[in-house]
Parts: C-alpha cells; structure tokens; sequence
C-alpha cells in the first residue's frame, strides 16, 4: 500500500457535521493520511438523501449489483467499488452508530453476493463479483467517560468486517469527546491527542496499519470520571435554566 495513491471514501454522520465533536478527530485523521499521500473523498450523511433499504433483494436476485431505489447511493456505489479504505464515522448513540450511517452500510448490500460459504465453521455472505479486499476503519465519539462505552459498535463493526470479507484496520474513539474540544479552547495539554490522530493516518497510509499506542493516545483519559461527571452536569444545568428563562 505505501507507494500506490489510495482512494479513501470517508462518512461523517453526525448532524452537526464539520462542527462536531466527530468531525474533530475524523478531520484530523483525514489530514494525516491526506499528507501521506491519500486521495480522500469526505461526504456528510446528512446532506445526503439515501432510503433505507427495503430488504426486496432485487440487488441480489433481479438486478444484481444494482439497487431499485434511486437516490445518492446510485453514484456512492461505483465510489465504493473504488475505495481502497472506507472510514464510517459516527457519534455513539444508543452504544452504536446512528442512524444515518446503519442506513448507508445496509445499502452496502449490494457489494456481496447472495451465495454464502463456510469458514471456520461459520457462514458468511462472499464479496461480489470484482470487489477488492479494503480497509474499514472507525472513528466515533460520545459524551461518556470511558472508552468501554463504545465495546458494543466496535464488535458490530468488526462482525460487519467479516461479511463479506474486509479487513478491521482499527478504530479511533474519543470517549468524553465534549472535554477535548473544551479543554483546546482553554490551552490544555492535549496537544499529544491532536497529534496522534494525524499520526494515525499517516500510519494507515504509510505503515499499511495504525499502532494501538497511537489510537491508544487518541482514547486517553482527559479528566477523572467524577470531576467530568460533575462539569458536564454543571453545564446542562446552565443550559436548561437559561432556556426556562427564555420560555
């Protein structure tokens, strides 16, 4: 991977987009892997008008590899075919990715094949006709404390991965995400988080895989668990008493 020009299909599903928590990690890491070289396409889910799939497989049985439903994923397929890595990130709702993003890797169904196979004693759907093997990675934020909050979509992602036949190249989580971007506007000492989500994409890029001590540093503990607790209840406080008086 590290001489060829990667083709990096990236989502961004939260609704606040480029002024999200999840848009300050992922945007660092697209400038990283955008310095070693990558070629990287940036679409947020919410601009998109993409249908829920239908679960009719015509993609399948009628008209394989071509979905009936006609909006964006018409021209987001052909962009996936091409991808060398895909990077869905996601705030974290409910323990997993929301909405916008299920809709758009549900739709992906159209890049497997109905017929299935067995490996390691499991079944798994194969890659269709022409796919290449590619990257997935995951970047996802919440408004929790510890990083075991994302346990639940760092499995569904990694069982996604496994059909059809991906490869999980790894995740980067900011748990308590609302702290990093509070803490920057302040001056504190997390310059070494900024840094290391750049460094994670230029390794993706470059080194073909991230190391777990960067992604480790991305995830880092901020703030102990009771002072963040007791901060983040403070400030809704504030704003629910602030939009009381306005009523």
């Amino acid at each position: 991977m590290r001489n060829l020009k990667l083709k990096v299909l990236a989502f961004n599903s939260s609704p606040r987009k480029e002024k999200g928590n999840t848009a300050l990690i992922l945007n660092l890491f697209i400038e990283g892997m955008h310095k070693a070289g990558a070629e990287v396409d940036l679409y947020y889910n919410y601009n998109l008008k993409i249908k829920p799939c239908r679960g009719c497989f015509n993609c399948w049985l009628k008209t394989p590899g071509v979905c009936s439903q006609k909006d964006d994923m018409q021209w987001l397929i052909p962009k996936m075919h091409d991808a060398d890595v895909l990077v869905y990130a996601t705030p974290l709702y409910s323990y997993g990715m929301n909405g916008q993003m299920k809709n758009i890797i549900d739709r992906m169904i159209v890049l497997a094949e109905p017929f299935m196979e067995v490996v390691e004693g499991r079944s798994r759907h194969i890659a269709g006709d022409g796919e290449k093997p590619r990257k997935i990675v995951l970047v996802s934020n919440c408004g929790l404390w510890g990083i075991d909050n994302f346990d639940p979509l760092v499995v569904h992602m990694k069982k996604l991965c496994q059909d059809p036949p991906m490869e999980y190249a790894g995740a980067l989580l900011r748990p308590h995400g609302e702290a990093l971007r509070a803490m920057l506007d302040v001056g504190a000492p997390v310059g070494d988080v900024i840094d290391a989500a750049r460094e994670a994409g230029r390794q993706l890029i470059s080194d073909d895989k991230m190391s777990q001590d960067t992604l480790g540093v991305i995830s880092r503990d901020l703030l102990p668990v009771e002072l963040y607790v007791k901060m983040a209840n403070e400030q809704f406080r504030k704003v629910m008493a602030k939009r009381k008086a306005k009523s």
